[in-house]
C-alpha cells in the first residue's frame, strides 16, 4: 500500500463576494493527506485569489435533502471521457450522502443551458436547484487531468466553496472522493467518500484481510498467509487495521500498519478476538482469556508503544460469564459489550475504567451481540436474534426506544457505522453467501459491496 498527498488550491470560500470566473489566478495550497493503494499522486494545483473563510452549517436528521443541480461540466475534447467520469462518480456520491437530492436530469430541458459565466440563477431556482455546482475540466501539460468546481447557493446567487484539484487519470475516483467530503463539510458533516473499510474474505482459498473504498470499489489484499485471519478494526486514521490472527495455532491479537506493511503483536496469551480501537486512536480495547476467562481488556496503543512493540494493558471486567465485543463511545469515556453474566448474551455499557457497568438491552431477545455505538453517541445498533432469525436493531439510549433495520429471513451480523453515522455497513446471507452490505441509518437503501467469495467482519474507519 503506499501513500500519497493531496494539493487542493481553494478557489474561494462561503464569504467570496460575486461569482468569479473560471480563470486561474494565484492562491494558498491546502494540504490534504490521504492514501491509495494503487499508485502515488500528487492532486496539484495553479494560482488564483486568495480563499476567503468558509462557513459550516450543520444537517441534522429529519432535515429535507439539498436539492443540487449537477449540470454537465464544460471540457475540451480531449477531457470530455474523463469529464464524464468525474461527473458519474460524483453524481454516485451526492446520491448517497443522504444530505443532497440530486436534481433529475430532465430538469435541465426547462431552462437555457448553463454559461458559467452569466449564471442565470432565477431559471435555476425555478427548476427548484437549491445549489449549484459548476465544473470545468481540462488536461495538464503532463497529461493529468485538472478540475476545477465552484458550489453556489441559488437563491441569493452567491458562491459558497470552489476548489482545484489535479490527478493522473487513473486516480480521478480517488480526487473525486475528496470532492464529496469537501461538499458534505461544508453542512457539518464527517468526510465518508475518500474512507475505507477493512474485511474478511476467503475469494483467495483462506481468510484474508482486504481494503476496500466505501461504495466496494478497489478490493484489495493485505494479508497473505496460510492461516486464519478474523475480526478486524480499522483505526480512525485508516493506516492500521487491529484483528486476530491465528498464527501458531493461536488466537493472539495484531496490529497490521496497512501502508507499511508491519504487522505487530499485542497480545499473544489466551485467545484475543474482538478489538476496537478508540476514537483517538490511542487504546485498543478487546476481549481475551489470557487470565483464564473471557474478559475486556485494554492495550495503550500510542505512538512510543507501537514503537517499542510493549504495550499496556488493562483488565476492565471480573466476573464468571463471557465478556467479548466492546465498542467505544465516541467520547472515549464509556464502552458498550456483550455479556451472558445475566444467563444469556446482552448487551451492557460501562465507564472506560470498567466501573459503573449497566445492562441496556431488554426487550423480545435473550441472545445480543455485536454492539456498535454510533459517532453521535445517541444510538447502539447490533445483532438480536428473535425466532432464530438475526437482524439489525436500533437502540436509541436516550428514550430507550428499539427500531428493526434489517427485515429479512437470513443472517445479518456484524454492523459497522459510518464516520458520519447515516449508514451502516454489515455482513448477510440473504443472498445466498455471506456478502457485504450497505443500509442507510434508517433502513433504506440497502447495497451489495461485495461478490467475490464470502465476505465478513466489515470495518469502517470513524
Amino acid at each position: 500500500m503506499k501513500t500519497f498527498q493531496i494539493v487542493a488550491i481553494v478557489i474561494f470560500g462561503a464569504a467570496a463576494a460575486g461569482a468569479p470566473s473560471l480563470t486561474r489566478g494565484s492562491a494558498s495550497a491546502v494540504l490534504d493527506r490521504a492514501y491509495n493503494s494503487r499508485s502515488s499522486t500528487a492532486l496539484a494545483s495553479a494560482a488564483a485569489p486568495a480563499p476567503q473563510k468558509d462557513v459550516t452549517m450543520t444537517i441534522r436528521e429529519g432535515m429535507p435533502a439539498i436539492n443540487l443541480a449537477l449540470p454537465k461540466f464544460t471540457a475540451p475534447a480531449s477531457a470530455q471521457a474523463a469529464a464524464d467520469e468525474i461527473r458519474q462518480i460524483l453524481s454516485a456520491d451526492i446520491k448517497y450522502s443522504r444530505i443532497f437530492s440530486l436534481l433529475p436530469e430532465s430538469y435541465y430541458s426547462y431552462i437555457r443551458p448553463l454559461d458559467p459565466s452569466a449564471i442565470l440563477f432565477k431559471e435555476w431556482e425555478s427548476i427548484n436547484a437549491n445549489v449549484l455546482l459548476v465544473g470545468d475540466v481540462s488536461e495538464a501539460a503532463n497529461g493529468d487531468v485538472v478540475f476545477e468546481w465552484k458550489l453556489y447557493d441559488v437563491k441569493p446567487g452567491q458562491p459558497m466553496k470552489g476548489k482545484r484539484y489535479q490527478a493522473k487519470r487513473n486516480d480521478l475516483r480517488f480526487m473525486v472522493h475528496k470532492i464529496a467530503d469537501d461538499l458534505a463539510a461544508i453542512y457539518g458533516n464527517k468526510p465518508v467518500f475518500a474512507t475505507k473499510v477493512a474485511f474478511l474474505s476467503n475469494r483467495d482459498g483462506n481468510d484474508e484481510l482486504y481494503l476496500m473504498d466505501y461504495d466496494g470499489a478497489g478490493q484489495t489484499r493485505l494479508t497473505f498467509n496460510a492461516v486464519t485471519d478474523y475480526s478486524p478494526s480499522l483505526s480512525p486514521d485508516g493506516r492500521m487495521i487491529a484483528y486476530t490472527s491465528y498464527q501458531n495455532l493461536a488466537a493472539g491479537l495484531y496490529i497490521l500498519q496497512v501502508y507499511e506493511g508491519r504487522r505487530i503483536p499485542v497480545s499473544l496469551k489466551g485467545g484475543n478476538f474482538s478489538p476496537a480501537w478508540s476514537v483517538d486512536g490511542r487504546k485498543l480495547a478487546f476481549s481475551s482469556s489470557m487470565d483464564g476467562n473471557q474478559e475486556i481488556y485494554v492495550a495503550e496503543t500510542d505512538e512510543d508503544a507501537l514503537k517499542r512493540v510493549s504495550f499496556r494493558i488493562k483488565r476492565l471486567t471480573f466476573n464468571q460469564g463471557i465478556d467479548t465485543s466492546p465498542t467505544w463511545s465516541p467520547t472515549g469515556r464509556q464502552l458498550a459489550f456483550v455479556s451472558d453474566r445475566g444467563g444469556t448474551p446482552q448487551i451492557y455499557t460501562m465507564d472506560a475504567e470498567g466501573s459503573n457497568v449497566q445492562r441496556v438491552s431488554f426487550g423480545g431477545s435473550t441472545w445480543h451481540d455485536a454492539p456498535a455505538w454510533s459517532p453521535a453517541g445517541d444510538r447502539i445498533v447490533y445483532v438480536a436474534r428473535v425466532d432464530e432469525i438475526f437482524d439489525l436493531y436500533v437502540l436509541d439510549l436516550m428514550s430507550k426506544r428499539i427500531s428493526k433495520l434489517t427485515e429479512s429471513n437470513a443472517r445479518n451480523e456484524s454492523p459497522s457505522w459510518s464516520p458520519d453515522g447515516r449508514h451502516i455497513l454489515f455482513t448477510s446471507n440473504m443472498k445466498g453467501e455471506l456478502q457485504i452490505f450497505t443500509i442507510d441509518y434508517d433502513g433504506a437503501n440497502l447495497r451489495q459491496l461485495t461478490t467475490k467469495g464470502q465476505n465478513k467482519f466489515p470495518a469502517w474507519a470513524n
